[in-house]
């Protein structure tokens, strides 16, 4: 309906679904720590108009090309004005027009035929509601900053920086968002950087190709095996594509059809359109599938030719490459004080572009000359407990060297354990061996004489069947020493060890024990891993909540493949053990479908251990989007709340939080408060933001809780979903906090809480490596790590 509806706002679909009415707090509670200076990568926007108006357009008859109604539309500009946002069925304007529906008559100049085109009033918005209308505007800007978009964020060309002794070379660029925050309208905005590779797609094919040492058949399975599923950038127009498969069978002189019905070949399309002309005619084409936009939409493949093209990103070979990545990171690792001039040379270049002012002028819109600072809340530091000692954690949270001196809390000795390795590794693991035996008595763990395995080569299968006939039912721990690291042999040990026949194991590569000096601080983050395995705890903290248990959901996703999701709970007063199961669903679905069978599971597990079930649940959600937390307010809610049911008089409280990692919000520790001279520095491990950047009528914060000696520090993004425990937001930041510190695979904070750190690395390995569930006789341990 037609009209001013700035004073009865609806809520959004997602304000509705996580109705957060009962979840609204002070900022700051009593319980708060020190505060400290804070900025943030955001940009304040003022918005002088007082509303902004949206009409729908209607043709008749009906017209499809979308830059004919443009152009029958843009005929009337001496009526809706020059300032105008139109996507071919929407139109806004900063003006409201004198009637609720204004009729024009334009002629199409096509065959002279007489169309009416109708612009009717939908809705006055509030300025600060037209978040999508300003993202349009926002892209102009981009644009006549000469700025070129790649993928979904914007470029600089001109400016791009040679890596040439790796054939590489980076674009800097910024990501950019326009959003309604508690603190009002803001530009969030961060440097990104786009690494692409000099070789086009046609000359890593022919470096594949030179390659191959025999067996020159094998080509096409090469091919498929290194490019299928990359992203690669067509120069010609700086768009990117995925490579879903290679076409044998087309090449360059092959034609297709235009929309106009004329036929051509993709050699003489490219010369017509961009002046280019394709050198070799004979080479196969790659395939793209965009994704569907609607379900019964029809898709029709986009050939490239791999000359055209050039891979972005790094392949697995460069990250294990330390050279490349070292000199990478010199140009993509940016530190607070360069990312934060980056900010400022941007608002800069905005606010000296008379076009850029002007078009923001012309919808009313402001941008503020610095980015936002504002006070947010020091944690305080977690006391870490050991079996006879205790510790403070230091302000960087890591405690690797106090941890090697003090007893873990639950050790389990090593007794009975199996070492495999060819005889070329043969000192490399009598080395280990000893060192096992010295730096573990110090933990507190008692290390036996393992059985001794040495074989003659290494082929998968001698791996396996030495460890077959060896196993037995006293044995502890499989220890594999492997001479290189491969994804086969790895996943043919790892499901022997997990499915065929369940046992506790683990893998080295022999590089990692080959350096005497690294040999002793290798070994006792080995020991470490192998006493969690067999059911050990390394460390715990003060957590003063009764009857709690925590969990961690994660899904992983591989393409073709089912998607795995894992779930991994708390079994112990001190969340220090744990019980997992995994579940897997229809490939690219990231909500569980499994999630009743997983939490039933851990809650009779849980009174199995306890005799009693617990009185508050905890549930940690990774891997999801702002678009599907409805979904996990409500969907997933109800899978886990029907669990309840199965138990006689079972009414626990719970609360689901999502946990996103892949953020583009970073803040910035103030040193000191001069204008346009801050001095800006990573913030600590504890800081809590819970105002002024958090989302307008949702109960979300953003923390801290890792350190890092390099580049700028990523905080994590937690959205409480559901929730009907009596926590306040103090109690939600601190319980998430307390929870980064028990990752046991790292002696420090981690990301996100130690559960769903678990729960991906459990979907990470049943997923990339088992393709099945492994046997639940391990679920009581972290066997996965």
């Amino acid at each position: 309906m037609a009209g001013d509806d700035r004073h009865n706002k609806q809520p959004s679909k997602i304000q509705v679904f996580l109705n957060f009415k009962n979840l609204t707090y002070d900022s700051f509670p009593p319980s708060c720590s020190n505060r400290v200076s804070i900025s943030a990568n955001y940009i304040p926007i003022r918005c002088k108009n007082k509303a902004v108006w949206q009409y729908a357009i209607f043709y008749e008859p009906e017209i499809d090309s979308k830059g004919m109604r443009r152009r029958l539309l843009f005929e009337h500009s001496d009526v809706i004005g020059k300032v105008r946002a139109f996507d071919g069925s929407i139109l806004y304007l900063p003006i409201q027009l004198e009637q609720k529906v204004t009729v024009f008559t334009s002629i199409r100049p096509t065959d002279e035929a007489e169309i009416t085109v109708k612009v009717q009033l939908v809705k006055t918005l509030e300025p600060e509601s037209c978040t999508h209308l300003y993202n349009v505007i926002f892209k102009r800007i981009m644009r006549i900053l000469q700025m070129q978009q790649v993928g979904r964020h914007y470029y600089q060309p001109k400016l791009r920086i040679p890596i040439p002794q790796h054939r590489l070379e980076v674009w800097p660029g910024y990501i950019t968002a326009i959003q309604e925050f508690s603190g009002g309208l803001m530009l969030q905005c961060d440097v990104s950087h786009k690494v692409l590779n000099y070789e086009t797609i046609l000359d890593t094919m022919s470096n594949i190709f030179k390659n191959m040492q025999s067996n020159k058949n094998n080509y096409k399975d090469e091919c498929v095996r290194e490019l299928v599923g990359c992203v690669v950038l067509t120069r010609y127009n700086n768009q990117t594509y995925r490579v879903d498969d290679i076409n044998w069978d087309l090449n360059p002189q092959s034609t297709f059809t235009l929309r106009k019905g004329e036929t051509l070949s993709y050699q003489e399309y490219y010369k017509r359109n961009y002046d280019i002309d394709i050198s070799d005619g004979k080479q196969p084409l790659l395939v793209n599938w965009p994704k569907k936009r609607q379900p019964d939409e029809e898709i029709t493949p986009i050939h490239l030719v791999p000359e055209l093209c050039s891979r972005t990103g790094l392949t697995d070979k460069m990250r294990e490459d330390f050279k490349v990545m070292k000199d990478l990171a010199m140009h993509t690792r940016v530190t607070p004080n360069q990312r934060h001039l980056s900010f400022r040379k941007f608002i800069e270049n905005v606010s000296s572009s008379q076009e850029a002012t002007q078009e923001l002028a012309d919808w009313g819109l402001v941008l503020d000359k610095g980015i936002l600072q504002l006070k947010a809340r020091q944690l305080p530091s977690e006391k870490i407990l050991f079996k006879h000692d205790s510790i403070i954690a230091s302000a960087e949270a890591d405690w690797g060297r106090e941890l090697s001196r003090n007893s873990v809390i639950t050790p389990v000795d090593l007794q009975n354990w199996l070492v495999i390795f060819t005889k070329r590794d043969q000192p490399r693991a009598s080395d280990f061996i000893n060192c096992m035996k010295e730096v573990c008595p110090k933990m507190g763990i008692r290390v036996g004489q393992p059985i001794i395995c040495t074989i003659q080569d290494d082929r998968t299968q001698t791996y396996l069947t030495k460890i077959r006939n060896t196993i037995n039912p006293q044995l502890q721990m499989v220890v594999a020493i492997f001479p290189t690291s491969r994804d086969d042999r790895y996943s043919a040990f790892k499901k022997l060890c997990c499915i065929e026949a369940p046992i506790p194991s683990q893998a080295i590569i022999s590089r990692t024990i080959s350096q005497k000096q690294k040999l002793r601080s290798v070994t006792q983050k080995i020991a470490l891993q192998l006493n969690c395995k067999m059911g050990g705890e390394l460390w715990a903290l003060n957590i003063p909540l009764k009857g709690l248990m925590v969990a961690g959901i994660d899904v992983y996703h591989e393409r073709n493949r089912p998607s795995i999701g894992a779930f991994v709970a708390s079994m112990n007063s001190t969340l220090t053990r744990w019980y997992s199961r995994t579940c897997s669903q229809q490939h690219g679905q990231e909500l569980i479908d499994g999630l009743k069978v997983c939490m039933t599971a851990s809650l009779r597990k849980y009174h199995e251990v306890n005799h009693c079930l617990p009185e508050k649940i905890v549930i940690y959600r990774d891997g999801v989007g702002d678009g599907q937390l409805s979904m996990v307010a409500t969907y997933e809610k109800e899978q886990l709340s029907e669990c309840f049911a199965y138990f006689d008089d079972y009414h626990p409280s719970m609360a689901i939080i999502v946990v996103q990692k892949r953020i583009n919000t970073r803040l910035f520790h103030v040193l000191n408060d001069r204008p346009g001279r801050e001095n800006l520095e990573n913030p600590m491990p504890g800081v809590v933001v819970d105002h002024t950047i958090t989302r307008r009528n949702w109960h979300d914060f953003f923390l801290v809780s890792q350190h890092v000696r390099q580049g700028t520090v990523s905080p994590t993004h937690y959205v409480i979903v559901y929730n009907s425990t009596q926590f306040k937001p103090d109690h939600h930041q601190r319980l998430a906090y307390k929870l980064t510190h028990l990752y046991y695979n790292w002696p420090g904070t981690v990301r996100v809480p130690a559960p769903c750190q678990y729960a991906h690395k459990l979907a990470y390995l049943v997923g990339g490596n088992l393709g099945k569930d492994a046997d639940q006789i391990l679920s009581d341990r972290l066997f996965f790590l």
